[in-house]
């Protein structure tokens, strides 16, 4: 927008800006993925529909050629997901607050929005140097979703806007771990431990049978990792409509079940149980003891039982992690509440992106990349908008 000429100020809640996205980076900053557009699209589920349109104006590759106009190239991992070469987030952030301040752009920080004056004609801000009115031509909110609070989103903007009669579905956990309610044997001994080289697998509601491999962590309270998050969407739904979601783990996903009933079934001669089965199943430590957490004596001493255990172990999940420790958030800002332009129906020149928007996707990339896209379509509708009618242009 500052490039149209337009006075551009940024107001941000935090004491610097992109924290956020620096968390992203610490992890090397999975800026998008490589896969085909079809199959990136089919990524964001019911919101495939919108998030085509913004993807349509600015996709995975123009994001690449984005960060390497800023001087960060970027790398297509072993698992398709891109990164910039040097894994860190803070030179893609430096090179474009720079790029941005050179266009003219204002950073307020500190400056936590609170809605509007009372007659609705100007932002107001709190500030360590008291509350502030700020009068604008366009606002564009991207304010986030509900997780990280101590990051900036904490979702206090769902109020100001349901004030306003906007339309916003509640914030939920997306990309998140689960609650399964351990033994304390379990918890205490376990607890961080990965359990990899496993296959998911997991009923939806629609009948479908979706199925992952990977790997998850066993934590105090439950599970989480890329595994669990690649099924977090069902897994939350399913835990709403029916109160938990098993999850159906298959623990040797290189065995099929005949063979390994067939090795199990064995002579033991004087092996322990964990003897036999680290030797017959490759069974030990923490799938071990998640075995022990499910089975009964009697499945123990049933090769086939046994057997059939250890291909599909029920782990029941009975509720998502808070909101605050998700990765991202579902629910937010209708899109029946937005026009065409991503501006907000019952507040002319006020325009929404990113994650305050109701739709959620995988972690792969995806969520940065809609953001940005985003971003990009709610400042070309505020470009719209403003030449219009709007006299801003003009100054």
């Amino acid at each position: 927008m500052s490039a149209a000429g337009l006075r551009v100020e940024v107001f941000d809640a935090m004491p610097s800006v992109g924290r956020k996205f620096l968390l992203a980076g610490r992890g090397g900053l999975n800026l998008t993925h490589s896969e085909a557009p079809d199959v990136f699209l089919s990524r964001y589920g019911a919101r495939r529909g919108e998030i085509g349109d913004w993807l349509a104006e600015f996709d995975p590759q123009q994001l690449r050629a984005w960060a390497r106009d800023l001087g960060i190239e970027t790398f297509v991992g072993s698992s398709g997901r891109v990164f910039p070469k040097e894994m860190k987030a803070a030179p893609l952030l430096r090179a474009w607050l720079h790029r941005l301040r050179a266009a003219g752009v204002v950073f307020h920080a500190r400056h936590r929005w609170c809605g509007w004056t009372e007659d609705g004609r100007a932002l107001r801000f709190a500030t360590p140097a008291g509350d502030l009115q700020v009068g604008a031509d366009a606002t564009v909110l991207a304010l986030g979703g509900g997780s990280w609070a101590r990051l900036g989103s904490d979702g206090a903007w769902v109020p100001l806007l349901l004030a306003r009669d906007v339309a916003v579905q509640p914030l939920r956990p997306a990309n998140c771990g689960f609650d399964v309610g351990w033994s304390a044997h379990l918890r205490q001994r376990f607890a961080g431990k990965p359990v990899k080289t496993v296959r998911a697998a997991f009923v939806a509601a629609d009948g479908a049978r979706i199925e992952r491999d990977g790997e998850f962590l066993v934590t105090a309270q439950g599970v989480e990792g890329s595994l669990i998050y690649a099924l977090s969407a069902q897994l939350r739904d399913c835990i709403e409509a029916t109160g938990s979601a098993t999850l159906l783990i298959d623990l040797t996903p290189g065995r099929d079940l005949r063979h390994l009933t067939n090795d199990l079934a064995l002579p033991r001669g004087r092996d322990s149980l964990a003897n036999h089965l680290r030797r017959r199943a490759g069974i030990d430590g923490v799938k071990a003891a998640l075995l022990h957490e499910f089975a009964a004596a009697a499945d123990l001493a049933d090769p086939a039982r046994l057997a059939a255990l250890i291909k599909a172990l029920p782990l029941r999940l009975v509720a998502p992690r808070p909101l605050d420790e998700a990765i991202s958030s579902a629910g937010g800002i209708d899109f029946v509440a937005l026009d065409q332009n991503q501006m907000l129906r019952t507040l002319p020149g006020v325009f929404c992106a990113g994650e305050m928007l109701d739709w959620e996707a995988p972690t792969g990339g995806y969520l940065l990349t809609a953001c940005f896209a985003s971003g990009r379509a709610a400042g070309r509708g505020a470009l719209r908008w403003l030449a219009a009618g709007n006299p801003a242009l003009g100054r």
